[in-house]
């Protein structure tokens, strides 16, 4: 295990090299770009502003009207670790994420996982939107997270609205 000296000295030559601050940049404003062309998308949906995070996530949520009311939103996040764009579905507090995680963990969730309440765990459901992708093919990156965003938005609003008859 390295010491936090080492670390920063570490840090200090990848930044010296610059790609790490060209591909942060760009990636945040990719993530802009994402953040209003949702905006755009659905009008009718709160998008909140950006989160940059301490490179570990970077998001911003987005809020359906069903989901409004249920204090729910759909985080769209890059995960860093992962190094893939995940879709969270998350509530506005530790029990409205206690009180949907007992509602959705015994669910079918193909291609998704149901994330357990913890100490630090922002999440109930996580679904991957886009990994291995072409970052030299932005606007089909888009397309991608939108199409499995909206898919995953409307499986969410489908299985809540049968499950609790709102």
């Amino acid at each position: 295990m390295t010491s936090l000296r080492e670390d920063v000295a570490d840090f200090r030559k990848q930044l010296a090299i610059g790609s790490m601050q060209r591909s942060y940049r760009a990636l945040l404003s990719f993530m802009l770009d994402l953040r209003t062309h949702f905006t755009k998308r659905w009008p009718a949906y709160a998008v909140s502003g950006l989160y940059q995070g301490y490179m570990d996530m970077t998001y911003f949520a987005i809020v359906p009207p069903p989901l409004k009311h249920r204090d729910m939103k759909v985080a769209i996040v890059f995960n860093y670790e992962a190094f893939r764009f995940e879709a969270w579905l998350a509530g506005s507090n530790r029990k409205v994420q206690q009180r949907y995680w007992e509602l959705v963990k015994t669910g079918r969730w193909d291609g998704c996982r149901v994330v357990a309440p913890a100490k630090g765990v922002d999440s109930i459901i996580e679904c991957d939107l886009a990994e291995g992708f072409d970052v030299d093919d932005l606007a089909s990156l888009i397309a991608e997270i939108d199409d499995n965003a909206t898919k995953f938005i409307q499986r969410v609003e489908t299985f809540l609205s049968e499950r609790d008859g709102e």
